[in-house]
């Protein structure tokens, strides 16, 4: 175990836990865009910043990445943290001005106004790579960072309809920033501009999801495909241990 202070409050946590980690221990909450717990060693926003000093010397590093190694003292939200963070989240924002979030952090830390930064994007996307990680680790590879520089962006290969998209919009509720457009109707839904057609449970009639994802969860589990949505299938194996114990 390491000890270390965070903005005036001791922890006590395991060696090479993240600042990020050790902050939420003791209730203390670090500003992040592209951190999520199921993907993990991000640091690509830099929103997370703070100021660490070791042996007396100070640094701001990302905390999301950062581990406790040694004795440390933090500071999540100093002078200097607030005026490097109001520049991280100004920079982000000339990139994605469409994000509330971002705009909403902007007000938050004081971000300065940049007229010398050229705006070079009009949605919300800040190129975090979590969408393109999710999809991937699921594996499914759909999409992907594309170009470079100014015109690098989330796509599918070519812009074109992907033929391994599952429709699942894993990579859309993993976005920080609402970027990825989802368009459901009682039947489809259409992501990455192609339409997969919604399956629904038998029980209730709540959309499961679509027929290729489900039969891409089946066939990785070794199941058959669901026909029932989880709060059915809970309420259907109660059932079974209920007629089984004569509970009924």
């Amino acid at each position: 175990m390491v000890n270390a202070v965070i903005d005036g409050r001791k922890v006590s946590v395991p060696e090479k836990t993240s600042i990020l980690d050790a902050a939420k221990s003791v209730g203390i909450i670090i500003p992040t865009l592209c951190n999520h717990p199921a993907i993990e060693g991000q640091g690509c926003c830099r929103v997370c910043i703070v100021e660490v000093f070791e042996r007396n010397q100070g640094k701001i590093v990302v905390s999301c990445v950062y581990p406790v190694e040694r004795e440390c003292q933090v500071f999540t939200d100093s002078d200097k943290v607030r005026r490097e963070r109001g520049m991280i989240l100004r920079l982000l924002q000339k990139r994605a001005p469409d994000s509330p979030e971002i705009a909403a952090l902007c007000q938050m830390y004081g971000a300065p106004v940049i007229d010398r930064f050229v705006q070079v994007d009009s949605g919300k996307c800040v190129l975090c790579g979590l969408c393109a990680k999710a999809c991937a680790e699921l594996p499914i590879g759909a999409i992907s960072t594309v170009n470079r520089g100014i015109t690098k962006e989330v796509s599918t290969p070519y812009h074109d309809e992907s033929a391994v998209c599952i429709g699942c919009a894993s990579c859309a509720n993993i976005c920080p920033t609402k970027a990825i457009e989802v368009v459901e109707t009682a039947d489809t839904r259409t992501i990455w501009g192609k339409t997969f057609r919604l399956k629904k449970c038998a029980r209730c009639g709540a959309v499961i999801g679509t027929e290729q994802e489900i039969e891409f969860a089946a066939k990785k589990a070794g199941l058959e495909p669901d026909t029932l949505c989880r709060d059915c299938r809970k309420k259907a194996l109660s059932d079974v241990f209920a007629h089984t114990f004569g509970i009924e």
